[in-house]
């Protein structure tokens, strides 16, 4: 089968890719070795800035998100026993997120793909990319016990953190692996209850961060910092909500049956370039970002909005340019994206082996920010996110 551009991964990169390019006249395929169920049935988590919600309604996939995504205005600073509100209205002139679990985003594209007449192919294995500095890449999948290829014109690979496509660009030349892991993390729960806060709180304490967050009227996310080697049975119920209680001091966190319990890790990883040949990464099999600055989902989309509109250009006039500056137009975005995702981890969290000027240093950080409307500012510009043109 021959297609001109051939999508690895049908998470929020790659199906919005294929939606873009649908709109703008190009044929795809994606490709994904998870079912359609687990893909729809995986429970992320959903902070949209303004600039994706902007892009999935203008683009006809944001009936769901202005119908029923949890539109905040600020989030809040708390630490020293107080709480300190970023106004996003206020400093950002009208601007804000939307709560809206990535699941959900990737059920409106899978929607609106097959409405279209698109070709996503679930459950397939054995995925290979061969070829992608040859005029024309392949793909071999196997599907239904059958063994297929596709011959593309362009290959996208938008196949996660675990992605396959990466190791393609030879390294280390050119791929370059920029990575940091950080030596916490975070313990998630999903509890039965009222929301406990109108916004998130990130909060800061001796203990440890935490984190106060939503998926809906009646499921709440929230997270404790904790050590890299712990496990999900070390904590009881019982320990989760002492815990939130202390770290978030001051605020009544309402309590429920929590019916899921994880373990993230955290690291920052960057791929430069983000392309090679005729391959071409966006979304987590190009970068990964610490959840602190909620830019995972975020990246992913406004990667896939530029590339959508330099393949478009390729196909209608055979010209590469746009293609070929890709990595150069969204890396500036991905490394200020990092920044901001390091800076907000590294203000908030306690770090082992932190010593009394470690903390009092963090707590004068914390207090400049809050306390300038110029730092408040620079905050809650980077959290809402830049406009993706």
């Amino acid at each position: 089968m021959r297609i001109q551009v051939g999508i690895v991964g049908a998470g929020p990169a790659g199906l919005m890719l294929s939606h873009l390019l649908h709109q703008r006249g190009v044929e795809s395929v994606v490709l994904d070795t998870r079912t359609r169920e687990e893909i729809e049935g995986t429970i992320r988590a959903g902070v949209l800035e303004q600039g994706s919600v902007d892009l999935m309604v203008e683009t006809g996939v944001g009936e769901r998100v202005k119908r029923i995504g949890m539109v905040h205005r600020g989030i809040e600073l708390r630490f020293g026993g107080r709480g300190h509100r970023i106004d996003f209205d206020d400093l950002t002139g009208g601007r804000g997120v939307t709560i809206y679990p990535q699941h959900e985003v990737l059920k409106d594209l899978i929607a609106r793909r097959l409405a279209d007449g698109g070709d996503i192919r679930f459950g397939v294995s054995d995925v290979r990319v061969e070829d992608i500095t040859g005029d024309r890449p392949r793909i071999r999948f196997t599907q239904d016990g059958t063994e297929q290829q596709l011959d593309c014109a362009l290959v996208a690979g938008c196949d996660g953190s675990r992605t396959t496509t990466r190791s393609l660009i030879p390294s280390p030349h050119p791929r370059q692996d920029h990575f940091r892991q950080y030596p916490f993390a975070w313990f998630g729960i999903l509890a039965e209850a009222p929301p406990s806060s109108d916004e998130l709180i990130y909060a800061h304490h001796d203990n440890g961060f935490a984190l106060i967050s939503t998926r809906s009227a009646t499921v709440q996310r929230h997270y404790l910092q904790v050590d890299p080697d712990t496990s999900v049975e070390d904590w009881s119920d019982d320990r989760i909500w002492s815990e939130l209680h202390t770290r978030v001091a001051g605020v009544e966190i309402q309590e429920g049956p929590i019916f899921s319990k994880s373990v993230l890790h955290f690291r920052s990883f960057v791929c430069e370039p983000m392309q090679h040949g005729r391959l071409f990464l966006a979304g987590d099999a190009a970068h990964t970002v610490p959840p602190t600055g909620a830019k995972g989902m975020n990246l992913a989309l406004a990667d896939v909005h530029v590339l959508s509109r330099a393949m478009a250009e390729f196909f209608a006039t055979s010209d590469r340019t746009a293609l070929d500056a890709y990595t150069a137009t969204a890396l500036p975005r991905v490394w200020r994206a990092q920044h901001f995702s390091w800076w907000m981890t590294s203000m908030l969290h306690r770090m082992p082996g932190a010593t009394g000027f470690d903390r009092h240093r963090q707590l004068a950080e914390l207090d400049t920010v809050t306390r300038s409307r110029a730092g408040r500012t620079l905050l809650a510009e980077n959290y809402v996110g830049t406009p993706f043109d």
